[in-house]
């Protein structure tokens, strides 16, 4: 009886589970055969069937250069994600392990900076963005990425952190290891699934920001969601074209997630069963 009740609960926890995946799954589905149609088949209305044309991906590269926002899709994603690991290793050794009394007001106050509204600080961030020059440059997309996305990086470091047993440290201090070799050899190899998922977490945030680098880019050093929005104009929306640019932009991070999923699974659960 309880193996039968074992049973029934497995399939349909199964199944419900993969009602949520095909779920969130459906909007890439949609786009991607959306973009395998023409646009007179796109504009009339729902279909799941395409007509596997490949002419909206050839019009796409024809009308906007792809390599040139993806490679800065890479550069973008990758120096931010670095800059964040940089900054963001130290200050997590730091409260989690030589912790002081306003160490997690400290944390909360860096969290909260997520719970604002971007539109919020839109203005004086490009006047900001304006009088120094950084107005569609690599470095400055870069700097707004990284100080987005610390935050996150502080806090998911500060939890894996905080399960490395501290005698190990100690131990490693008595044998006479200064703070740079304590951080090299001794903390980041212990948090290496950590910091790896960090690592990915933070490049698909990265990769997937749209409002900070649609409004503070142009053609110089647009990524790729700019480059998805320039697909939409004052004529119309070409539907088949949209979806075209939007598989290309998602493909590389969907690609990444796919082959790194056992990675990002495992840094996300450690330290969760001591």
């Amino acid at each position: 009886m309880a193996r039968a009740v074992s049973t029934r609960r497995r399939i349909v926890m199964t199944t419900l589970a993969w009602l949520v995946a095909l779920v969130l799954f459906f909007p890439i589905l949609y786009a991607i055969i959306t973009s395998l149609k023409t646009e007179g088949e796109a504009a009339a209305g729902f279909s799941l069937i395409p007509s596997f044309t490949i002419e909206s991906y050839f019009d796409v590269q024809a009308q906007r250069d792809y390599f040139k926002p993806f490679f800065n899709s890479v550069i973008i994603s990758l120096g931010s994600t670095v800059i964040a690991l940089l900054i963001g290793i130290p200050a997590a050794w730091a409260m989690a392990f030589t912790p002081t009394p306003r160490t997690k007001d400290v944390l909360m106050w860096m969290l909260s900076t997520k719970m604002m509204p971007a539109a919020g600080i839109m203005v004086p961030m490009y006047l900001i963005f304006l009088w120094l020059g950084l107005l569609d440059t690599l470095f400055g997309l870069t700097a707004i990425l990284t100080l987005i996305n610390l935050p996150i990086v502080i806090w998911m470091l500060y939890t894996y952190f905080k399960e490395i047993p501290v005698d190990i440290l100690e131990a490693a201090r008595m044998d006479g290891a200064t703070l740079p070799k304590e951080l090299i050899y001794i903390l980041v190899p212990m948090a290496v699934p950590g910091i790896a998922s960090t690592l990915l977490l933070n490049v698909i945030l990265a990769w997937n920001e749209a409002f900070w680098t649609i409004r503070l880019s142009a053609a110089n050093a647009g990524p790729l969601t700019a480059f998805i929005a320039s697909f939409s104009s004052p004529q119309g929306q070409f539907l088949a074209k949209l979806s075209a640019a939007s598989t290309l932009a998602i493909a590389p991070i969907l690609l990444l997630g796919w082959f790194s999923q056992k990675q990002l699974v495992r840094g996300l659960t450690f330290g969760a069963v001591k």
